[in-house]
């Protein structure tokens, strides 16, 4: 059984809705940890991401009218809206469920029902660990089966993507969405962001991925987070304008392009696209020694993105920063770096398998004695992709 627990979600449908659960499908997807390429892929850039095994349950059920009901345990509200409706430009959770149905309805090859559908999840909420996406893809899968519409993961994938950015309103790259729709148990997932090719590549069996979350979440991240984007774009333009370069995003320039033109560039402009060309790199290496079995390389390049992410990104904060160094002081462990926008959330680390609680203990002790916050820390073990987990009764 899933963390979720998504067989045991069926039955709150009709606890909640009434009726039987003959008609019901669950499906859920992961959230997701991204080792290395931080802030790369809204510049159609590389990321190597895993699926985690913290994941989001949906159960569906068709109703005989156009009215959508959504039950969220973890919040214990119901919302509704009419598939006939306009849509009611929801910012809270429900927002991601509407945004999915209304995409997948209005697209369906004849009219689709209404449905009653429960939620429930176990990926932290602002934590940098892609609980939006999780919950798009979960939801995306259960109505993909309940309304027989035949896409697959790929293309439920890009129209999660493009939900998130026409209407919930964030301008992110396809990365999260990506990876929580096609992550497979102990491999990590190579993709360019551009043209949407990936490669899978497997993890150490003697390493796990270990996720602190600080429990902090700054003001600052949305609208950090926009400013990066536009920082970003700027620094195309502005690069776009030597005729010897073809530049179209970030990922376009190399890093001795980028040296060359770097003092032509205003300054913060200038750290931001060093963050990113340099990122690129890293994740690429990092991709190669994956290959190779080289673990402590790839720590070393976590490392070194935290560094970058902090200083020229300008996205960390005291208690990220304060866990990185924490970890790195623990022989155990091979990398970390902060994961997800910034601001707070959570840092990744990559320990030896035999060292994990004495990690944790030593991480939790003194981010607690420095802070008086608390912090979550979990081991993850890298799981599958979205998927439907249980179909109705024939």
């Amino acid at each position: 059984m899933r963390s979720s627990e998504p067989a045991d979600l069926a039955e709150v449908v009709t606890e909640r809705f009434g009726g039987d659960g003959a008609d019901v499908t669950v499906a859920s997807a992961p959230g997701r940890v991204n080792l290395i390429g931080g802030h790369t892929d809204y510049n159609d850039g590389f990321v190597l991401p895993v699926a985690i095994d913290r994941r989001t349950a949906v159960a569906a059920r068709p109703r005989t009218d156009r009215t959508v009901q959504v039950f969220s345990t973890n919040v214990g509200e119901t919302r509704t809206f009419s598939l006939d409706s306009p849509a009611t430009e929801e910012s809270s959770w429900v927002g991601y469920v509407e945004g999915v149905a209304r995409s997948l309805a209005d697209e369906a090859p004849s009219p689709v029902s209404g449905l009653d559908l429960a939620v429930r999840g176990d990926v932290p909420m602002g934590g940098g660990l892609s609980s939006s996406a999780s919950l798009e893809l979960a939801a995306a899968t259960a109505l993909n089966e309940t309304w027989t519409l035949g896409h697959d993961r790929t293309e439920l994938a890009d129209r999660c993507w493009r939900v998130e950015r026409e209407f919930v309103g964030v301008e992110c790259g396809i990365m999260d969405q990506f990876v929580v729709a096609l992550g497979e148990p102990d491999r990590a997932l190579f993709l360019d962001c551009r043209t949407r090719e990936y490669e899978r590549y497997p993890l150490d069996e003697d390493v796990r991925v270990v996720v602190t979350n600080t429990n902090v979440e700054h003001e600052l991240v949305d609208s950090a987070y926009n400013e990066r984007v536009a920082q970003c774009r700027e620094g195309v333009e502005l690069l776009a304008e030597s005729p010897s370069n073809d530049v179209n995003a970030l990922r376009d320039v190399s890093v001795a392009e980028f040296e060359e033109r770097a003092e032509t560039l205003p300054e913060t402009v200038r750290d931001r696209c060093e963050h990113v060309v340099r990122e690129n790199e890293r994740v690429k290496t990092a991709a190669n020694a994956l290959e190779t079995g080289d673990m402590e390389r790839i720590g070393a390049l976590m490392g070194a993105s935290h560094r970058s992410l902090r200083d020229s990104y300008e996205v960390s904060c005291e208690e990220l920063d304060f866990v990185v160094e924490t970890a790195e002081s623990v022989d155990a462990e091979l990398g970390s770096r902060m994961t997800g926008a910034g601001f707070g959330g959570c840092v990744v680390s990559l320990v030896r398998a035999d060292s994990v609680e004495s990690f944790a203990e030593t991480v939790r002790a003194a981010y607690a004695a420095e802070t008086g916050i608390e912090p979550d820390i979990f081991p993850c073990a890298v799981g599958d992709g979205a998927g439907v987990e249980n179909r109705p009764s024939e």
